[in-house]
C-alpha cells in the first residue's frame, strides 16, 4: 500500500464504511477533447456527491498512483500534453519513471480494490478485438477483471470491437454479466448490440445483494453491470451501422491493424457523425456514474 497514495477523504471514508466510486482518468487524459474533458471529469465528481457518496478518480501524478485525486490533479492531467496511458502492466514502469498517467480500466479497478473501494464506474470496457482470430487482440481490461471481486458498470463495449466474441470471453473467465433492467447486451453508442445476456437486474439494491452473496460465495471475479444509454440519447441505429461498416471499410482500405485501430475507428465514427458520437460518449458516462453512485450506496446500506 505505500506505492499507492490514497487520498484522506477516501481513505477516511472506506475505514468509516461510508460509500465510494471509483472513477477512471483516461476518459479525461485521452479520451475527449479539451476543454470538455475537464467539464466532464468535475461533472462526475459533483454528480456522485450530490448522492451523498465520496468520489475517488484515480491515476497516476508524477509517478505516484493516486486513489483520490484532488481538482486540482485533476486539472493537471487533464491539460497534460505529457500523460500516457498505464494499464496494469504499466504501472510499476510509470511510478519508476515519474511519468503522469491516465488509468485504464484494468489499472483503475486494480487501485481501486487496493484501496477498498467496492464499485466503479466507466464508460465502457474493453474487449475483444475484430481480428482477434489472427491477431489476438483482446484487451487486458477482460483477464484483469476476472481476478478483482469488485462492481463495474459500464455501457457494454464499444460496437467497433467483437461483441459476440467479447460476450463469449467473459463467460470462459466467469465474469458474471446482469443488464441493468434489460437482457440486450448494450453497444456503447447504441442501447442493444443485438445481442442478448441472460440476466437483469431491477435495481441498485438487487446488484448489491448479488455483490455480497457473490464475496460470500468466496468468487474473487468482477460482477459487470451493463448499463445501456437511454434510447433518446443513443446514436441513431441506422447510423451507427452505417458509418460503422464505413469505418471498418477503410481502416482494411488503408491497411490500419493493431494498436491503432481502435483510435482510427472512434476518430473515424466521430467525424462521420459531426461529434454526436461524443454526446452519446458522455451521455454514457454520466448515466453510469449515476447508477454506479446508488449502487456504492445500496452496498453500504445493506452492510
Amino acid at each position: 500500500m505505500d506505492a499507492i497514495r490514497i487520498s484522506d477523504e477516501v481513505r477516511d471514508a472506506v475505514a468509516d464504511g461510508r460509500p465510494v466510486l471509483a472513477l477512471e482518468s483516461t476518459i479525461f487524459t485521452h479520451g475527449l477533447p479539451r476543454p470538455r474533458n475537464l467539464d466532464v471529469a468535475l461533472d462526475a465528481d459533483r454528480r456522485v456527491r450530490a448522492a451523498g457518496v465520496v468520489p475517488a478518480t484515480i491515476g497516476v501524478v508524477e509517478g505516484v498512483p493516486t486513489v483520490g485525486l484532488s481538482v486540482d490533479e485533476i486539472e493537471r492531467l487533464s491539460t497534460s500534453d505529457a500523460a500516457v496511458k498505464a494499464s496494469i502492466r504499466d504501472l510499476a514502469v510509470v511510478a519508476v519513471k515519474c511519468l503522469s498517467a491516465g488509468t485504464t480500466v484494468a489499472a483503475t479497478a486494480h487501485l481501486a480494490h487496493a484501496a477498498g473501494i467496492r464499485v466503479f464506474s466507466t464508460g465502457g470496457l474493453g474487449g475483444v478485438h475484430r481480428d482477434a482470430p489472427h491477431t489476438f487482440d483482446e484487451s487486458a481490461d477482460l483477464p484483469s477483471l476476472a481476478a478483482l471481486p469488485i462492481v463495474v458498470v459500464s455501457a457494454g463495449v464499444k460496437s467497433i470491437l467483437d461483441i459476440p466474441l467479447t460476450l463469449e470471453r467473459l463467460e470462459t473467465l466467469s465474469l458474471a454479466v446482469v443488464g441493468y433492467r434489460t437482457t440486450d447486451y448494450p453497444g456503447f453508442y447504441i442501447a442493444d448490440s443485438g445481442h442478448d445476456i441472460e440476466y437483469a437486474a431491477d435495481s441498485p439494491d438487487e446488484i448489491a445483494r448479488m455483490a455480497r452473496t457473490r464475496d460470500a460465495l468466496g468468487i474473487a471475479s468482477a460482477l459487470l453491470v451493463a448499463n445501456p444509454v437511454s434510447a433518446d440519447e443513443q446514436l441513431p441505429p441506422d447510423l451507427h451501422d452505417e458509418v460503422l461498416a464505413r469505418a471498418l471499410a477503410e481502416a482494411e482500405r488503408a491497411g490500419v491493424s493493431g494498436h491503432d485501430t481502435t483510435p482510427f475507428l472512434l476518430d473515424f465514427v466521430q467525424r462521420e457523425t459531426a461529434g454526436r458520437s461524443l454526446d452519446v460518449n458522455v451521455a454514457v458516462y454520466q448515466g453510469n456514474v449515476d447508477l454506479g453512485a446508488q449502487i456504492a450506496a445500496a452496498l453500504i446500506a445493506r452492510a
